[in-house]
Protein backbone atom coordinates (compact mmCIF):
# COMPACT_ATOMS: atom_id res chain seq x y z
CA UNK A 1 0.00 0.00 0.00
CA UNK A 2 1.07 3.53 -0.83
CA UNK A 3 0.08 7.26 -0.19
CA UNK A 4 -0.09 9.75 -3.01
CA UNK A 5 1.18 13.19 -2.75
CA UNK A 6 -1.04 15.66 -4.67
CA UNK A 7 1.33 18.56 -5.94
CA UNK A 8 -0.37 21.67 -6.82
CA UNK A 9 1.33 25.46 -6.24
CA UNK A 10 3.49 23.80 -3.60
CA UNK A 11 6.35 23.08 -5.83
CA UNK A 12 9.43 22.50 -3.47
CA UNK A 13 10.63 20.29 -0.88
CA UNK A 14 12.10 22.79 1.72
CA UNK A 15 9.06 23.58 4.65
CA UNK A 16 6.48 21.70 3.04
CA UNK A 17 3.71 20.14 5.63
CA UNK A 18 2.18 17.66 2.95
CA UNK A 19 4.85 16.28 2.25
CA UNK A 20 6.06 15.94 5.93
CA UNK A 21 2.58 14.46 6.43
CA UNK A 22 2.95 11.98 3.82
CA UNK A 23 6.26 10.78 4.81
CA UNK A 24 5.16 10.79 8.66
CA UNK A 25 2.73 8.25 7.28
CA UNK A 26 3.31 4.59 7.37
CA UNK A 27 2.93 3.78 3.84
CA UNK A 28 5.39 5.77 1.39
CA UNK A 29 4.50 8.74 -1.16
CA UNK A 30 3.96 8.94 -4.48
CA UNK A 31 4.34 12.73 -5.22
CA UNK A 32 1.97 13.30 -8.65
CA UNK A 33 1.21 16.36 -10.55
CA UNK A 34 -1.71 16.31 -12.68
CA UNK A 35 -1.94 18.98 -16.08
CA UNK A 36 -5.58 19.82 -15.68
CA UNK A 37 -6.74 20.81 -19.04
CA UNK A 38 -9.24 24.16 -16.50
CA UNK A 39 -6.12 25.86 -15.78
CA UNK A 40 -4.11 25.43 -18.91
CA UNK A 41 -6.91 26.85 -21.03
CA UNK A 42 -9.95 28.79 -21.01
CA UNK A 43 -9.34 32.21 -19.14
CA UNK A 44 -6.56 30.98 -17.25
CA UNK A 45 -4.35 30.00 -20.54
CA UNK A 46 -0.75 30.97 -20.54
CA UNK A 47 1.74 30.17 -22.45
CA UNK A 48 4.57 31.68 -20.23
CA UNK A 49 3.04 31.18 -16.94
CA UNK A 50 2.89 27.24 -18.06
CA UNK A 51 6.27 27.08 -19.43
CA UNK A 52 7.23 28.66 -15.74
CA UNK A 53 5.68 25.59 -14.10
CA UNK A 54 7.27 23.18 -16.95
CA UNK A 55 10.57 24.47 -15.21
CA UNK A 56 9.24 23.93 -11.78
CA UNK A 57 8.36 20.26 -12.55
CA UNK A 58 11.43 19.50 -14.01
CA UNK A 59 13.71 20.92 -11.01
CA UNK A 60 11.20 19.29 -8.39
CA UNK A 61 11.88 15.99 -10.87
CA UNK A 62 15.34 16.25 -10.35
CA UNK A 63 15.53 17.41 -6.25
CA UNK A 64 13.14 14.10 -6.07
CA UNK A 65 15.10 12.05 -8.22
CA UNK A 66 18.56 13.28 -5.89
CA UNK A 67 16.50 11.75 -3.04
CA UNK A 68 15.92 8.26 -4.25
CA UNK A 69 12.05 9.60 -5.37
CA UNK A 70 11.00 10.84 -8.80
CA UNK A 71 7.57 12.88 -9.94
CA UNK A 72 4.79 11.29 -11.48
CA UNK A 73 2.71 13.50 -14.03
CA UNK A 74 -0.33 12.74 -15.34
CA UNK A 75 -2.87 14.71 -17.97
CA UNK A 76 -6.77 14.99 -17.52
CA UNK A 77 -8.51 16.29 -14.07
CA UNK A 78 -7.70 14.98 -11.04
CA UNK A 79 -11.12 14.03 -9.87
CA UNK A 80 -10.49 11.52 -12.37
CA UNK A 81 -6.72 11.02 -12.23
CA UNK A 82 -5.96 10.86 -8.43
CA UNK A 83 -9.07 8.06 -7.57
CA UNK A 84 -7.62 6.17 -10.79
CA UNK A 85 -3.88 6.31 -9.85
CA UNK A 86 -5.56 5.73 -5.71
CA UNK A 87 -6.95 2.22 -6.85
CA UNK A 88 -3.99 1.05 -9.07
CA UNK A 89 -1.53 1.93 -6.09
CA UNK A 90 -3.94 0.99 -3.20
CA UNK A 91 -3.56 4.11 -1.85
CA UNK A 92 -5.39 4.38 1.35
CA UNK A 93 -4.10 8.25 2.26
CA UNK A 94 -3.84 11.24 -0.12
CA UNK A 95 -2.07 14.97 0.99
CA UNK A 96 -2.51 17.60 -0.58
CA UNK A 97 -1.92 21.78 0.48
CA UNK A 98 -5.35 23.40 0.88
CA UNK A 99 -5.88 26.40 -1.58
CA UNK A 100 -8.40 29.53 -1.82
CA UNK A 101 -10.00 29.99 -4.90
CA UNK A 102 -13.15 29.13 -6.58
CA UNK A 103 -11.98 26.83 -8.92
CA UNK A 104 -9.07 25.16 -6.50
CA UNK A 105 -12.23 24.46 -3.91
CA UNK A 106 -14.78 23.45 -6.50
CA UNK A 107 -11.81 20.94 -7.36
CA UNK A 108 -10.58 20.13 -4.24
CA UNK A 109 -13.61 18.40 -3.03
CA UNK A 110 -14.84 17.03 -6.26
CA UNK A 111 -11.30 14.72 -5.95
CA UNK A 112 -12.47 14.53 -2.19
CA UNK A 113 -15.65 12.80 -3.11
CA UNK A 114 -14.15 10.72 -5.97
CA UNK A 115 -11.72 9.40 -3.62
CA UNK A 116 -13.59 8.30 -0.45
CA UNK A 117 -15.55 6.33 -3.05
CA UNK A 118 -12.35 4.16 -3.11
CA UNK A 119 -11.81 4.17 -0.20
CA UNK A 120 -8.82 6.75 -0.01
CA UNK A 121 -8.75 8.84 2.71
CA UNK A 122 -7.73 13.03 2.50
CA UNK A 123 -5.73 14.93 4.41
CA UNK A 124 -5.56 18.88 3.39
CA UNK A 125 -2.08 20.68 5.12
CA UNK A 126 -1.64 24.39 5.15
CA UNK A 127 1.72 25.60 3.16
CA UNK A 128 0.60 28.46 0.60
CA UNK A 129 1.21 31.40 2.87
CA UNK A 130 2.56 32.72 5.70
CA UNK A 131 -1.10 32.56 7.93
CA UNK A 132 -1.15 28.96 7.38
CA UNK A 133 -4.99 29.62 6.86
CA UNK A 134 -6.29 33.02 5.69
CA UNK A 135 -9.57 32.14 5.87
CA UNK A 136 -9.03 31.57 9.96
CA UNK A 137 -8.35 35.24 10.92
CA UNK A 138 -11.93 36.73 11.37
CA UNK A 139 -13.04 40.40 13.10
CA UNK A 140 -14.13 40.51 16.90
CA UNK A 141 -17.46 39.77 15.73
CA UNK A 142 -17.02 36.75 13.71
CA UNK A 143 -16.93 38.13 10.55
CA UNK A 144 -14.00 37.90 7.56
CA UNK A 145 -11.87 41.02 7.14
CA UNK A 146 -13.00 43.83 4.06
CA UNK A 147 -10.35 46.60 4.63
CA UNK A 148 -6.82 45.84 4.79
CA UNK A 149 -5.33 47.59 8.15
CA UNK A 150 -7.34 46.07 10.46
CA UNK A 151 -6.68 42.29 9.04
CA UNK A 152 -2.76 43.33 8.97
CA UNK A 153 -2.93 43.87 12.63
CA UNK A 154 -4.46 41.08 13.36
CA UNK A 155 -2.24 38.73 11.07
CA UNK A 156 0.90 40.49 12.60
CA UNK A 157 -1.01 39.09 16.48
CA UNK A 158 -1.68 35.27 14.88
CA UNK A 159 0.53 32.49 16.01
CA UNK A 160 2.75 30.96 13.44
CA UNK A 161 3.82 27.24 13.12
CA UNK A 162 7.63 25.95 12.71
CA UNK A 163 9.67 26.03 9.53
CA UNK A 164 10.35 22.67 8.36
CA UNK A 165 13.89 21.14 6.56
CA UNK A 166 13.79 19.57 3.45
CA UNK A 167 14.27 15.24 3.63
CA UNK A 168 17.26 14.05 3.14
CA UNK A 169 16.07 11.13 1.59
CA UNK A 170 12.38 9.46 0.23
CA UNK A 171 11.35 6.49 -0.50
CA UNK A 172 11.39 4.66 -4.20
CA UNK A 173 8.56 4.69 -6.08
CA UNK A 174 6.60 1.05 -5.95
CA UNK A 175 8.22 -0.48 -8.95
CA UNK A 176 4.66 -0.68 -10.73
CA UNK A 177 4.01 2.62 -11.68
CA UNK A 178 4.76 4.75 -14.46
CA UNK A 179 6.21 8.25 -13.80
CA UNK A 180 5.06 9.93 -17.39
CA UNK A 181 6.83 11.80 -19.84
CA UNK A 182 6.36 16.23 -18.93
CA UNK A 183 5.05 17.62 -21.68
CA UNK A 184 6.63 20.73 -23.38
CA UNK A 185 4.87 24.12 -23.94
CA UNK A 186 3.87 23.14 -27.56
CA UNK A 187 2.92 19.94 -26.43
CA UNK A 188 -0.07 21.39 -24.39
CA UNK A 189 -0.79 24.11 -27.20
CA UNK A 190 0.54 27.05 -26.21
CA UNK A 191 3.22 28.85 -26.86
CA UNK A 192 6.09 31.20 -25.01
CA UNK A 193 5.81 34.71 -25.82
CA UNK A 194 8.23 36.52 -23.41
CA UNK A 195 11.72 36.18 -24.42
CA UNK A 196 13.42 37.68 -20.53
CA UNK A 197 11.27 35.02 -18.68
CA UNK A 198 13.30 34.38 -14.91
CA UNK A 199 13.96 30.56 -14.91
CA UNK A 200 11.47 28.34 -12.65
CA UNK A 201 11.87 26.15 -9.92
CA UNK A 202 13.33 25.39 -6.21
CA UNK A 203 16.44 26.06 -6.85
CA UNK A 204 16.21 29.23 -8.56
CA UNK A 205 13.93 30.78 -6.73
CA UNK A 206 15.83 29.96 -3.66
CA UNK A 207 18.92 31.82 -5.19
CA UNK A 208 16.48 34.84 -5.56
CA UNK A 209 15.27 34.82 -2.04
CA UNK A 210 18.62 34.46 -0.34
CA UNK A 211 20.05 37.50 -2.68
CA UNK A 212 16.92 39.44 -1.83
CA UNK A 213 17.30 38.75 2.11
CA UNK A 214 21.28 39.43 1.65
CA UNK A 215 21.41 42.48 -0.43
CA UNK A 216 17.74 44.02 -1.06
CA UNK A 217 15.59 43.64 2.21
CA UNK A 218 17.23 46.81 4.27
CA UNK A 219 16.30 48.88 1.31
CA UNK A 220 12.99 47.69 0.37
CA UNK A 221 10.87 50.15 2.31
CA UNK A 222 12.10 53.08 0.97
CA UNK A 223 13.22 51.73 -2.54
CA UNK A 224 10.65 49.50 -3.86
CA UNK A 225 8.90 52.17 -5.37
CA UNK A 226 11.87 53.05 -7.21
CA UNK A 227 11.07 52.12 -10.69
CA UNK A 228 14.73 52.89 -12.09
CA UNK A 229 15.96 50.61 -9.36
CA UNK A 230 16.34 46.92 -8.03
CA UNK A 231 14.73 47.10 -4.88
CA UNK A 232 11.70 44.53 -5.79
CA UNK A 233 12.60 41.07 -4.75
CA UNK A 234 11.35 39.28 -7.60
CA UNK A 235 9.91 36.53 -5.76
CA UNK A 236 6.60 36.71 -6.77
CA UNK A 237 6.38 33.71 -9.62
CA UNK A 238 8.14 31.79 -7.00
CA UNK A 239 5.69 32.86 -4.23
CA UNK A 240 2.66 31.60 -6.76
CA UNK A 241 4.35 28.42 -7.56
CA UNK A 242 5.64 27.43 -4.24
CA UNK A 243 8.98 27.09 -5.27
CA UNK A 244 9.73 28.85 -1.95
CA UNK A 245 7.65 28.57 1.05
CA UNK A 246 6.33 31.86 2.47
CA UNK A 247 6.30 31.70 5.95
CA UNK A 248 10.04 30.19 5.45
CA UNK A 249 10.63 34.05 3.54
CA UNK A 250 8.68 35.80 6.75
CA UNK A 251 10.90 33.65 9.44
CA UNK A 252 14.04 34.62 7.47
CA UNK A 253 13.29 38.13 7.36
CA UNK A 254 15.83 40.30 9.15
CA UNK A 255 15.14 42.99 11.52
CA UNK A 256 14.63 46.62 10.15
CA UNK A 257 12.03 48.77 8.14
CA UNK A 258 12.65 46.93 4.96
CA UNK A 259 11.83 43.99 6.35
CA UNK A 260 8.53 45.29 7.81
CA UNK A 261 7.56 46.07 4.98
CA UNK A 262 8.28 43.13 2.96
CA UNK A 263 6.13 41.38 6.01
CA UNK A 264 3.75 43.86 5.39
CA UNK A 265 3.29 42.41 1.19
CA UNK A 266 3.73 39.01 2.57
CA UNK A 267 0.26 39.88 4.77
CA UNK A 268 -1.27 41.92 1.51
CA UNK A 269 -1.41 38.89 -0.08
CA UNK A 270 -2.86 36.38 2.73
CA UNK A 271 -5.61 39.14 2.48
CA UNK A 272 -6.61 38.96 -0.90
CA UNK A 273 -6.49 35.09 -0.76
CA UNK A 274 -8.98 35.78 2.52
CA UNK A 275 -11.08 38.10 0.37
CA UNK A 276 -11.62 35.54 -2.64
CA UNK A 277 -12.10 32.53 -0.17
CA UNK A 278 -14.74 34.27 1.87
CA UNK A 279 -16.58 36.38 -1.44
CA UNK A 280 -15.87 33.37 -4.46
CA UNK A 281 -18.58 35.98 -6.38
CA UNK A 282 -15.17 38.38 -6.68
CA UNK A 283 -13.85 36.16 -9.11
CA UNK A 284 -15.76 37.92 -11.30
CA UNK A 285 -17.77 40.71 -9.82
CA UNK A 286 -17.38 43.99 -8.44
CA UNK A 287 -17.31 43.33 -4.44
CA UNK A 288 -18.95 46.44 -3.94
CA UNK A 289 -22.62 46.49 -5.22
CA UNK A 290 -23.63 49.57 -6.02
CA UNK A 291 -21.44 49.30 -9.03
CA UNK A 292 -22.42 46.00 -10.15
CA UNK A 293 -24.51 46.45 -13.34
CA UNK A 294 -24.67 50.15 -12.83
CA UNK A 295 -21.06 51.20 -13.79
CA UNK A 296 -21.30 51.73 -17.78
CA UNK A 297 -17.66 50.80 -18.63
CA UNK A 298 -15.95 51.96 -22.36
CA UNK A 299 -15.61 49.03 -24.84
CA UNK A 300 -12.99 50.69 -26.84
CA UNK A 301 -10.98 47.90 -28.29
CA UNK A 302 -8.68 50.21 -29.96
CA UNK A 303 -7.97 52.32 -27.03
CA UNK A 304 -7.72 48.35 -25.21
CA UNK A 305 -5.27 47.28 -28.15
CA UNK A 306 -2.85 50.32 -27.50
CA UNK A 307 -2.74 49.42 -23.72
CA UNK A 308 -2.09 46.14 -24.42
CA UNK A 309 0.79 46.92 -27.01
CA UNK A 310 2.35 49.77 -24.78
CA UNK A 311 1.05 52.38 -27.74
CA UNK A 312 -0.97 54.99 -25.62
CA UNK A 313 1.58 57.69 -25.55
CA UNK A 314 2.01 58.20 -22.10
CA UNK A 315 5.32 56.69 -21.20
CA UNK A 316 5.19 55.11 -18.22
CA UNK A 317 2.14 53.62 -18.98
CA UNK A 318 3.96 52.22 -22.18
CA UNK A 319 6.95 51.00 -20.27
CA UNK A 320 5.07 48.95 -17.53
CA UNK A 321 3.07 47.48 -20.57
CA UNK A 322 6.01 46.48 -22.44
CA UNK A 323 7.91 45.18 -19.36
CA UNK A 324 5.02 42.70 -18.95
CA UNK A 325 5.16 41.91 -22.80
CA UNK A 326 9.38 41.22 -22.66
CA UNK A 327 9.48 39.78 -19.23
CA UNK A 328 6.05 38.44 -18.01
CA UNK A 329 5.87 40.50 -14.89
CA UNK A 330 6.00 44.03 -14.28
CA UNK A 331 6.75 46.51 -11.33
CA UNK A 332 4.59 46.85 -8.86
CA UNK A 333 4.07 50.13 -8.98
CA UNK A 334 3.74 50.32 -12.98
CA UNK A 335 0.99 47.63 -12.30
CA UNK A 336 -0.71 50.42 -10.48
CA UNK A 337 -0.16 52.79 -12.63
CA UNK A 338 -1.48 50.73 -16.10
CA UNK A 339 -4.35 49.56 -13.83
CA UNK A 340 -5.56 53.11 -12.79
CA UNK A 341 -4.82 54.31 -16.60
CA UNK A 342 -7.26 51.34 -18.45
CA UNK A 343 -9.76 51.90 -15.98
CA UNK A 344 -10.02 55.74 -14.86
CA UNK A 345 -8.23 57.25 -18.17
CA UNK A 346 -9.80 54.74 -20.62
CA UNK A 347 -12.74 53.96 -18.80
CA UNK A 348 -12.37 50.84 -19.73
CA UNK A 349 -13.38 47.34 -17.61
CA UNK A 350 -11.16 46.14 -14.85
CA UNK A 351 -11.95 42.75 -15.84
CA UNK A 352 -9.86 43.15 -19.22
CA UNK A 353 -7.42 44.02 -17.68
CA UNK A 354 -7.16 41.28 -14.77
CA UNK A 355 -7.82 38.47 -17.91
CA UNK A 356 -4.54 40.31 -20.07
CA UNK A 357 -2.58 39.99 -16.80
CA UNK A 358 -3.38 36.65 -16.25
CA UNK A 359 -2.35 35.83 -20.07
CA UNK A 360 1.01 37.47 -19.57
CA UNK A 361 2.47 37.25 -15.84
CA UNK A 362 4.37 34.39 -14.75
CA UNK A 363 3.23 35.60 -11.59
CA UNK A 364 -0.27 35.51 -12.39
CA UNK A 365 -2.29 34.26 -9.10
CA UNK A 366 -6.08 35.02 -9.53
CA UNK A 367 -6.66 35.87 -5.64
CA UNK A 368 -3.96 38.99 -5.70
CA UNK A 369 -4.70 39.86 -9.58
CA UNK A 370 -8.58 40.37 -8.54
CA UNK A 371 -7.64 42.02 -5.30
CA UNK A 372 -5.40 44.48 -6.91
CA UNK A 373 -7.41 45.11 -10.09
CA UNK A 374 -10.59 45.62 -8.40
CA UNK A 375 -8.40 48.02 -5.49
CA UNK A 376 -7.35 50.47 -8.10
CA UNK A 377 -11.10 50.39 -10.48
CA UNK A 378 -12.12 51.62 -6.86
CA UNK A 379 -14.89 48.64 -7.19
CA UNK A 380 -13.08 46.22 -4.38
CA UNK A 381 -12.38 45.91 -1.09
CA UNK A 382 -10.67 48.88 1.41
CA UNK A 383 -12.48 51.13 -0.84
CA UNK A 384 -11.52 54.81 -1.37
CA UNK A 385 -13.41 57.37 -3.17
CA UNK A 386 -12.51 57.11 -6.67
CA UNK A 387 -10.48 60.30 -7.07
CA UNK A 388 -7.88 58.80 -4.22
CA UNK A 389 -6.71 55.92 -6.93
CA UNK A 390 -7.02 58.34 -10.44
CA UNK A 391 -2.89 58.37 -11.12
CA UNK A 392 -1.34 61.10 -13.37
CA UNK A 393 0.98 59.14 -15.00
CA UNK A 394 3.42 61.91 -15.65
CA UNK A 395 3.54 62.77 -11.95
CA UNK A 396 3.73 59.10 -11.06
CA UNK A 397 6.83 59.18 -13.39
CA UNK A 398 8.35 62.30 -12.14
CA UNK A 399 8.09 61.11 -8.40
CA UNK A 400 9.02 57.26 -9.24
CA UNK A 401 11.28 57.37 -12.87
CA UNK A 402 12.92 60.87 -12.24
CA UNK A 403 15.63 60.59 -14.40
CA UNK A 404 13.84 58.15 -16.81
CA UNK A 405 15.79 54.70 -16.37
CA UNK A 406 12.66 52.71 -16.45
CA UNK A 407 11.29 54.71 -19.03
CA UNK A 408 14.08 54.55 -21.47
CA UNK A 409 14.98 50.92 -20.88
CA UNK A 410 11.37 49.59 -22.50
CA UNK A 411 10.32 52.32 -24.76
CA UNK A 412 13.65 53.31 -26.84
CA UNK A 413 12.30 55.46 -29.04
CA UNK A 414 12.51 57.84 -25.98
CA UNK A 415 15.86 57.15 -25.68
CA UNK A 416 17.50 60.54 -26.76
CA UNK A 417 14.10 62.61 -25.29
CA UNK A 418 15.81 65.49 -23.17
CA UNK A 419 14.38 64.99 -19.51
CA UNK A 420 12.22 68.12 -19.33
CA UNK A 421 9.98 66.40 -21.87
CA UNK A 422 10.25 62.60 -21.01
CA UNK A 423 6.85 62.21 -19.48
CA UNK A 424 4.89 64.35 -21.61
CA UNK A 425 6.76 63.87 -25.03
CA UNK A 426 4.24 65.76 -26.69
CA UNK A 427 4.86 68.86 -25.56
CA UNK A 428 8.94 68.95 -27.22
CA UNK A 429 8.82 71.31 -30.17
CA UNK A 430 9.24 70.01 -33.35
CA UNK A 431 13.17 71.13 -33.64
CA UNK A 432 13.61 68.91 -30.36
CA UNK A 433 11.44 65.91 -31.59
CA UNK A 434 13.46 65.75 -34.89
CA UNK A 435 17.15 66.07 -32.45
CA UNK A 436 15.72 63.59 -30.07
CA UNK A 437 14.72 61.45 -33.44
CA UNK A 438 11.48 60.71 -31.54
CA UNK A 439 8.94 62.78 -33.48
CA UNK A 440 5.43 62.33 -32.27
CA UNK A 441 3.15 60.38 -34.64
CA UNK A 442 5.70 59.01 -36.44
CA UNK A 443 8.07 57.62 -34.19
CA UNK A 444 5.98 57.41 -31.08
CA UNK A 445 2.46 57.93 -30.85
CA UNK A 446 0.10 61.07 -29.29
CA UNK A 447 -1.28 60.84 -26.07
CA UNK A 448 -4.72 58.47 -27.21
CA UNK A 449 -6.67 60.75 -24.34
CA UNK A 450 -6.37 63.95 -22.57
CA UNK A 451 -5.65 62.83 -18.74
CA UNK A 452 -7.67 65.97 -17.73
CA UNK A 453 -10.49 65.74 -19.74
CA UNK A 454 -10.43 61.55 -18.63
CA UNK A 455 -10.50 62.60 -14.78
CA UNK A 456 -13.53 64.54 -15.30
CA UNK A 457 -14.98 62.08 -17.16
CA UNK A 458 -14.25 59.44 -14.77
CA UNK A 459 -15.56 61.06 -11.66
CA UNK A 460 -18.91 61.27 -13.29
CA UNK A 461 -18.95 57.66 -14.55
CA UNK A 462 -18.31 56.54 -11.29
CA UNK A 463 -20.83 59.38 -9.50
CA UNK A 464 -23.76 58.23 -11.96
CA UNK A 465 -23.30 54.59 -11.03
CA UNK A 466 -23.46 54.71 -7.42
CA UNK A 467 -26.68 57.12 -7.93
CA UNK A 468 -28.02 54.72 -9.88
CA UNK A 469 -27.74 52.14 -7.49
CA UNK A 470 -29.20 54.23 -4.89
CA UNK A 471 -32.30 54.59 -6.66
CA UNK A 472 -34.76 51.98 -5.59
CA UNK A 473 -36.35 50.13 -8.20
Amino acid sequence: MTALLWLRRDLRLHDHPALRAALDDESPAVPVFCLDPRLLGGRHASGPRTQFLLECLADLDESLRRRGSRLIVRNGRPEQVLPELARELEAKRVFWSGDVSPLATRRDRAVGRKLEAVGAEVRVLPGLFALDDPKALLTSTGHPYRVFTPFHRAWLQYARREVLPAPRSLPALPSAVEAGPLPTLLDLGLKETVDQAPAGGEHAGRRRMQRFLVEGVAEYGSGRDDLGAHASSRLSPYLHFGCISPRELEARLPRGSGAEEFRRQLCCRNFYAHVLAHFPANARHEFQDRYRESIRWSRDQKHFQAWCDGRTGYPLVDAGMRQLLREGWMHNRARLVVGSFLTKDLGLDWRWGERWFMRLLIDGDEANNNGNWQWIASVGVDPQPPFRRIYNPARQQAGFDPDGTYVRRYVPELRDVPDRYLAEPWTMPKEAQREASCVIGEDYPPPIVDHAVARRVVLARYGDAAHARAIPL
